[in-house]
């Protein structure tokens, strides 16, 4: 779905929210609308501070007004897993009239930060800047990019995020970025057990001065129910069986952006195809016609909790060895109790057809059994709870 899809071009969020109800693309939920609102006021100021910015005889009569001079306070919303945070911030990036915005995972912009920090220290050691500190110019660049700084999944695991986070943001705000942000987390949880988090207290007020704070408290976990109306084990292999994985892969993942990735596992790369927050996706050559392992597997589902694997072939004689690294792979799934979405050749009891009596035969018993578990209500609703989502009927099948 294309936001602008039967829309006025200068149209509010509460008007595409509507049309998007109207026309059966979202249910309507009550808890949404204080977020709906907070976003279109939050535009309202945004287009006030553009047209005071102007260099224009307009802008200039506009900057009499002290409002519009003032500091735009950003938004931050936090909400359990799939209350519709993305589709908010979908409808307010598409919406805010700004030329210079961002919308960027926060991890990835914190990335480029530091990538840009270590640069200009590396410039100032060969004499091409005359800054030591780089902070500051490393805000200048960034705010010039965007003032309009949206970020999604806002949350603070590494330490070395936390330290600069303070220092950032205040450069950040002084050059007049406007922050917009969803994350699970309200602000005092951030950084909840993270080291020395009494250096990283000054950024969460630092960000309750500079964004509303609102909490979207929907009972409803609209990724999970689009999700459990799709399959998670799909056959046979086919262009609508790939359609289907994209739309999976699309529920999981809606609004996070999709890239490569790497693992480091004992000083090797283990390369990941695509991954989006919390979910990794990879074809089954990708996977088992690879020299990967048993540490590569483990290392591949304690950084992502959703799966995808697309062409699982029939594993016949001649895939002894992939074989092997699927029966393995999905016992690593398994132990893990990763949510697994896979297209396949076959259902599970007919996927092996190698030699009767080998190993491999006598082991796929197990994983047969463990593929048709994963497609379970039940699996799926204990994946759910364990990251703290409501349960939810889950769909499967073939």
């Amino acid at each position: 779905m294309h936001l602008r899809d039967g829309l006025q071009p200068h149209s509010t969020v509460a008007q595409r929210y509507a049309h998007l109800a109207e026309t059966g693309e979202i249910a309507e939920d009550p808890a949404q609308r204080p977020v709906v609102s907070a976003l279109d006021h939050l535009i309202d100021e945004i287009r006030a501070k553009r047209l005071a910015r102007k260099s224009s005889a307009l802008g200039w009569l506009f900057a009499k007004n002290r409002a519009a001079t003032e500091p735009v306070t950003g938004l931050y919303v936090h909400g359990g897993v799939g209350r519709g945070k993305t589709m908010l911030m979908d409808l307010f990036f598409d919406t805010v009239p700004v030329r210079r915005k961002r919308r960027v995972h926060f991890n990835d912009f914190m990335a480029d930060a530091h990538d840009r920090i270590q640069k200009h220290r590396q410039a100032r050691k060969e004499g091409t800047v005359r800054e030591d500190d780089p902070i500051p110019p490393v805000a200048r660049a960034l705010a010039e990019e965007a003032w309009v700084l949206c970020f999604d999944e806002f949350s603070v695991t590494d330490i070395a995020d936390a330290m600069i986070l303070s220092r950032l943001f205040s450069a950040l705000f002084a050059n007049g970025v406007v922050l917009v942000a969803t994350s699970n987390l309200a602000p005092d949880d951030l950084y909840r057990d993270g080291l020395n988090r009494q250096l990283f207290l000054p950024f969460v007020a630092l960000l309750k001065r500079h964004a509303r704070v609102i909490a979207l408290d929907s009972e409803t976990d609209y990724r999970m129910e689009k999700l459990n109306r799709l399959p998670v084990y799909m056959t046979p292999l086919s262009a609508e069986t790939d359609r289907r994985m994209d739309e999976a892969w699309g529920a999981v993942t809606r609004g996070t952006a999709s890239a490569p990735d790497a693992l480091t596992v004992k000083g090797r790369q283990v390369a990941v195809p695509i991954a989006a927050g919390e979910a990794a996706r990879f074809s089954f050559a990708e996977l088992c016609e690879k020299p990967l392992g048993a540490r590569d597997y483990l290392a591949i589902v304690d950084r992502f909790g959703t799966i995808f694997v697309d062409h699982v072939p029939v594993l016949d004689q001649t895939l002894r060895n992939p074989a092997k690294r699927f029966i393995l792979l999905i016992d690593t799934l398994y132990d893990k109790r990763a949510r697994l979405v896979l297209s396949a050749a076959a259902p599970p009891d007919r996927l092996y057809a190698g030699r009767a009596g080998v190993t491999e035969a006598f082991e796929f018993d197990r994983t047969v059994s463990r593929l048709i578990e994963m497609q379970s209500r039940e699996w799926l609703d204990e994946w759910s709870e364990r990251r703290g989502d409501p349960p939810k009927a889950a769909a499967s099948g073939s």
